[in-house]
């Protein structure tokens, strides 16, 4: 699984970095998070279509658009894309 924050570097997007790694260590797995910020983050998020940012994406795909200050919802989306 590759779980991916994608942004301009905002606050918003850092701070769904934190969310998501804490929420990645509580549900156990050793997954790293990528953060890919700037010009290569927005490129990205262009690429997905949307205009909109952060971009929570788990294996590229767009699984949360916006920011959300909620551990629990994204460890909710992990763990359905867990099966």
């Amino acid at each position: 699984m590759k779980i991916a924050v994608l942004g301009s570097g905002c606050s918003n997007c850092k701070r769904l970095y934190e969310i998501t790694q804490k929420a990645v260590e509580e549900l156990g797995l050793s997954i790293q998070v990528e953060y890919i910020t700037g010009d290569e983050g927005l490129k990205k998020i262009m690429e997905l279509g949307l205009m909109q940012s952060p971009v929570l994406t788990i294996d590229d795909e767009a699984v949360m658009v916006g920011f959300i200050d909620d551990t629990e919802k994204i460890k909710e989306i992990i763990n359905e894309k867990l099966g």
